[in-house]
Order: C-alpha cells, then structure tokens, then sequence
C-alpha cells in the first residue's frame, strides 16, 4: 500500500537476494515468519529514509478520526498527465468508464515497434496484444492511474509483457467503503466488454487473452472481482489469470510478521487505519472483504478461478495473511503460484533500478506469458 509517491518511482534499491519459490504442485512447508531476518539487514538506508518521509506524509494526510485531507495528498501524490507520443515505448490515454460514478481508466499502449505479430485467419500479418486489467494500491483510501509511481508501474508492466494495460481507478475510502471499489472495479469488466471500449482500445487488444493484476489494496481487489467475474458472463472477456502482489489482507488476530517485522513502507498502524476507512462502521477485520481466509469468508469451492500467481515479500507485515490465502486456494484445489522474495518489503516491486523489483516484474511476465492461449 504505497502511501503517497514521495520518491518511490526513483529509488534506487540493492536487493539481491533471490525468492523463494512455490506454487500448487508443490508441498509448501515454507512458513514466512520462520524466515524473517530483521529488516535493516535487506533494505538499504535510502529506502528507510523514503519510507520515513511516507509515515510522516501520512501523519498530515490521514487523520485520526478516519477522513482523509484531500487536497494535501493531492498535494503529495504528484500527477503523470497522459501521453499520446510513447515515453519509454509507451503511450496513454484517460478514458471514462462510467459517467455517473467518474469511474475512468488509464490505457497503456506498447509502441508498435515492440509489439509481437501472429498471423490472422485471413492469412495476414497483424499485432494481437493481451489486455491486462491493473487496480492500484493505496490502501482504498489513496492513489490513483495518474500518480507518478503507477504510471510508471503500468508503463513497465505494458513495455515488458507486450500488453495493452488498463489501469482502473476505483471510487475510494472513507467517502466511499466496502463494497463500491470492488463494484466499480467490475464495472470495468464489464466497460470492456461493451462497444464503447472498442472505441478507446487499440486494436492489437485481445480480449480473449484478459489478465487481472494489482497490488495491495489492488490485489484485494482482483481476488474479489475474479471471484465474481467467475460467477458471470463477460464475453467476448475471457479472464486467463490473477495477479496479486502482496494483496492487502487481514484480520483479529495477529500473526507473527504483523507482531515481529520491522517495515519500511506499510506499519501496522497505517494498515489498520485503512481497515478501518474501507470496512462497513460496524464492521471488525474478520470481515470478508480483509479476512479472505476466515470462517467468515467467501466460499470459492465451487468457483472456476484462473490460475493464481501471488507476489510475497518476507519484509511484509502482511506476509502470513497472505501465505493463508495461498493455502486456502490450494485447499480447495485451485492452481497457484505464490513467490516468496527474501528481502521484499511492502511495495518493493514499485523501486525502479533495484533487481528484486525487476525480478518480481519478470516473472509476472512469465507467468503472463506461460498462461495465453494463442491457439
């Protein structure tokens, strides 16, 4: 959950340590506290001292009564306008999904030159690109398409997987709680699948090679909304896999990494404020909507998921809830991948220039790319 984007779209990070890596078909005995090291061993200074100007951001723009001030994180969450001519291979546009809720995206484009060609059933050449929908982070409460540190995440992401990118802004906490982001966030499904998107699609976008990805509170999201695209009808959609790093997930009870890791980025503190904003007022955090595998959770049995990858970072206070989320997809027989990365904290993928973060990019790819079906 990035709080603001104070530097982090520049930070240079020596992040070395390679993941750990585990997915369905394997026994996962991997238990993410049991190998916590304490954080000043992995994170370098420059990434401590970012992460003390985002507590003391968040200090001046989430207040103690749970609202938040506006027109300071406006202020502090600076702004990439859209770019028609490609910047680093890509280009962008702002287009509107619903009118009445102001939902809207941010398209990313890879510059034709990079872009792979197939051959159409008419025997001529032409670009088929994937379609990944992306949903930002920022704790429901912050963040957006157009804040300097997604913008460039997005950018990154279309340059290196060769897809059209669509990052959805959703409407956000506490003036908007549980359920509406993960409504609008359907809502851009089902955008997609209408007329009106292929008016503000390239061309090249293949709907029927469709990825949902997102981190943090974004990747809350695309657990939900995969769930509920799994209960319904959005072709010519068809959804060929979920992407979640370091999903924003909670609970009551305290595991071992809330309780022992040292943060750089997210604290405890500041995750349980955003639960707070985002859940109904009357609402705990064994809720549904943050604790996905409690008694109290959706059941996903019966659900016909795509295949699941799962970013984890061991110097992620959220670590533990996520690991429970991966077991929990396995215990009901789902295919997932989860990658263990030694030395990640919360949002490390968002540093540019360090090799974890590449890394992490890399094999999101990977699987992106090992799960299309061109046939």
């Amino acid at each position: 959950m990035l709080a603001s984007q104070g530097g982090l779209g520049s930070c240079n990070a020596d992040m070395s340590t390679p993941p750990l890596r585990t997915d369905s078909s394997k026994n996962m005995d991997v238990t993410p506290s049991k190998v916590t090291p304490k954080a000043e061993e992995f994170v370098p200074m420059s990434v401590r001292m970012v992460g003390a100007v985002l507590r003391r951001i968040d200090s001046w723009v989430y207040r103690k009564d749970g609202t938040v001030n506006r027109a300071r994180q406006d202020f502090f969450e600076v702004k990439a306008k859209a770019n028609a001519k490609p910047v680093n291979g890509v280009s962008t546009k702002d287009v509107v999904i619903d009118p009445a809720t102001g939902v809207w995206a941010r398209v990313f484009t890879p510059d034709q030159e990079i872009m792979p060609e197939f051959e159409a059933e008419d025997g001529q050449s032409e670009k088929k690109l994937p379609v990944i929908v992306y949903y930002h982070g920022g704790g429901f409460v912050g963040m957006s398409p157009d804040v300097v540190v997604y913008d460039k995440l997005c950018r990154r992401l279309a340059r290196a997987a060769n897809a059209v990118v669509v990052s959805v802004h959703y409407r956000r906490a506490p003036e908007f709680r549980y359920p509406v982001a993960y409504e609008d966030s359907f809502r851009a499904l089902e955008w997609l699948q209408s007329a009106e998107s292929q008016e503000e699609l390239p061309g090249a976008a293949d709907l029927t090679q469709c990825f949902l990805a997102g981190d943090s509170a974004g990747g809350n999201i695309v657990h939900f909304v995969g769930c509920m695209a799994a209960k319904s009808d959005l072709r010519p959609i068809q959804l060929r896999g979920l992407v979640l790093l370091q999903p924003f997930f909670g609970g009551e009870d305290r595991t071992t990494s809330e309780l022992t890791v040292n943060p750089p980025v997210l604290s405890l503190e500041r995750a349980d404020w955003g639960w707070k904003a985002f859940l109904p007022e009357d609402a705990d955090r064994d809720h549904p909507a943050c604790n996905v595998s409690g008694p109290n959770s959706m059941d996903i049995s019966t659900l016909r998921l795509p295949p699941v990858f799962v970013v984890i970072g061991t110097l992620d206070i959220l670590k533990d809830w996520q690991m429970r989320y991966v077991k929990k997809l396995e215990k009901h027989n789902k295919q997932v991948r989860a990658e263990i990365y030694v030395g990640g904290f919360h949002s490390f993928y968002a540093f540019e220039g360090n090799e974890l973060g590449d890394r992490a990019m890399a094999d999101v790819v990977a699987f992106i790319d090992s799960h299309m079906d061109l046939d």
